[in-house]
């Protein structure tokens, strides 16, 4: 019975053995053809078979016997216990492989290049964004940082009653001083008609409006340097034009030409006469000037100070000055027509309305004389007396801030 049983062995060992072969060349083959997954099923398969062929050559009790009772069960897991391989070959269950053909495989790389393409553009384009962002807030913070603190609107610090404006011998007083050789009227001097008057006039920055001269250009200050132009009327002039560009968007032209000094000597008693034609060519060719300023200083008594304070700065009085194209000896001089007298004196008066209002102590008076001078050429004509020859060339430098506030009321209509 003994050598039946071995002999058997031998012949399951001998199968074992061919089987196991045979199942490992599937696996190989499988494995070419198919891949690893379902190549590794097969190979756990195979040692599956061969592990229970295994147990049954070398534990043959839990095999060969009478039908196995609860403890055999108990030895045989036991076994599988010992060899833990078996437990996860039976654990590996072929699985079904979908192989995608070619046009698959493609379709599938280019939509994968395009997710990839998209999200890298995504990315990009929020980078900008936070980039474009931060600079410019970078930039709004500097421009704040830089930017000067806005100053107060000036508000009216007097206020005149109408009632006032109506009494002509007020108007002398307060407003007007008429030299001995001129004359004029209530008639003339009328406070409603002047400011029912509309001189405002549409700011344009892309043209000339505004042109400044000095029929005496050679007038100086107290502490003026011979041979400076920049220390005279001239400088305080360009400093005018200056504040009227940039603090109010005018555009001004600036004649610094000399009509009182000829051939090196100077000579005021002509000086109009040379000024009129160089000042009608500049308006010949801009057209578009609509106020003509010709600024001066004052000659006064060397003891006399025409100085104020302003906004905490020294400022020299200014006086604003008409011709009237009349004498008290005389009468009209017709060989002197100024058509447009009437505005000229609505102009003066508006400004000093203004600056009565804003500045009390700024201007001394519309000063009124009997001859034209040059003043007929715009309806907004002006001759603007700055200081006097007492003042220093800060305090009139100072005096145009005022002046141009004032001026800009008058032509923006406020």
């Amino acid at each position: 019975m003994r050598d039946g049983q071995k002999g058997t062995r031998g012949i399951l060992v001998f199968c074992i053995a061919a089987m196991g072969l045979h199942l490992m060349g599937r696996g190989f083959s499988a494995l070419r053809e198919n891949g690893w997954e379902k190549g590794k099923a097969l190979a756990a398969a195979a040692c599956l078979q061969a592990g229970e062929q295994a147990m049954a050559l070398y534990l043959p009790g839990t095999v060969y016997e009478e039908p196995q009772g609860t403890l055999l069960q108990e030895i045989q897991a036991s076994a599988r216990g010992q060899l833990p391989y078996f437990s996860f070959a039976q654990s590996q269950e072929p699985k079904e492989r979908v192989v995608e053909d070619d046009t698959t495989i493609q379709a599938m790389i280019q939509e994968n290049e395009r997710r990839i393409a998209e999200r890298i553009r995504e990315e990009n384009s929020r980078e900008a964004a936070e980039e474009e962002n931060q600079r410019q807030q970078g930039e709004q913070a500097a421009a704040e940082e830089a930017a000067p603190s806005p100053e107060p609107e000036l508000q009216p610090v007097a206020q005149i009653p109408m009632e006032n404006l109506q009494d002509y011998q007020y108007l002398l007083n307060e407003f007007f001083v008429v030299d001995p050789n001129t004359v004029t009227s209530a008639a003339e001097l009328n406070a409603g008609t002047f400011l029912a008057k509309d001189l405002s006039m549409a700011k344009d920055s892309g043209q000339p409006q505004i042109l400044i001269y000095h029929t005496h250009a050679q007038e100086g200050f107290a502490d003026s340097v011979e041979g400076d132009v920049n220390t005279t009327v001239i400088g305080v002039g360009e400093h005018l034009a200056q504040i009227l560009r940039d603090q109010y968007g005018y555009q001004v032209i600036h004649c610094t030409d000399s009509f009182d000094l000829v051939n090196g000597v100077l000579d005021r008693s002509k000086a109009y006469d040379y000024a009129l034609p160089a000042v009608e060519q500049i308006l010949e060719e801009h057209p578009s000037i609509q106020v003509v300023i010709d600024l001066h200083r004052d000659g006064v008594d060397e003891d006399t100070r025409l100085v104020t304070d302003i906004n905490g700065k020294p400022a020299a009085k200014i006086m604003l000055f008409n011709g009237l194209s009349r004498t008290a000896e005389n009468g009209e001089l017709g060989y002197l027509p100024n058509p447009n007298l009437q505005d000229n004196l609505a102009f003066s008066f508006q400004l000093e309305y203004q600056a009565k209002q804003y500045f009390p102590e700024f201007t001394r008076c519309i000063y009124l004389k009997g001859y034209r001078y040059n003043l007929h050429v715009r309806p907004r004509s002006l001759l603007l007396e700055v200081g006097a020859q007492t003042n220093t060339l800060e305090e009139a430098m100072n005096a145009m801030e005022p002046f141009a506030f004032i001026l800009n009321r008058v032509l923006q209509g406020s």
